[in-house]
């Protein structure tokens, strides 16, 4: 089978492939600076360490410790990665806010005493929930985009 025009083809998906990333990127990185925009201001405010902990990390994320979760919105490769994330050193306790734990015997210094639980208090799954459909939009969007400047580039 031939294709007319096969030559002039292959330049335009060639050419569409680092538009493509450089759009997509760009709306994985805004829809993810959205979220977590949204997440703080859901989080409570006691001490302001959990809102401080929500982040956007682009490409691979590391945790610095088992407490830390995340959401990863991931396009193919290491650059199209993005993940927003709650918890850190200081706020190693994000997860217990977000889901609340049972009750519990408490270890520590204080062994023994039992805990009475604590209910959830959802901030960053009801942020991630409300700005999906938007970063979505946003992403699809930037594919387009991408396609109709690598179309009309050569």
């Amino acid at each position: 089978m031939k294709f007319k025009n096969a030559d002039r083809f292959r330049r335009r998906i060639a050419a569409m492939a680092p538009a493509a990333r450089a759009e997509i990127q760009k709306a994985l990185v805004e829809g993810g600076n959205e979220i977590a925009g949204m997440a703080k201001s859901f989080a409570p405010k006691k001490s302001g360490d959990l809102a401080a902990s929500i982040g956007v990390t682009i490409g691979n994320y590391v945790t610095e410790n088992a407490n830390v979760r995340g959401v990863q919105a991931t396009g193919g490769g290491h650059d199209l990665s993005v993940t927003i994330h709650a918890g850190d050193g200081r706020a190693f306790y994000a997860a217990f806010v977000e889901f609340g734990t049972a009750p519990h015997e408490v270890g520590g210094i204080f062994k023994g005493a039992q805990h009475p639980g604590s209910r959830a208090h959802p901030f960053f799954f009801p942020a991630f929930r409300l700005g999906k459909k938007r970063a979505k939009s946003r992403i699809s969007r930037a594919v387009n985009k991408a396609a109709k400047k690598a179309a009309t580039a050569s």
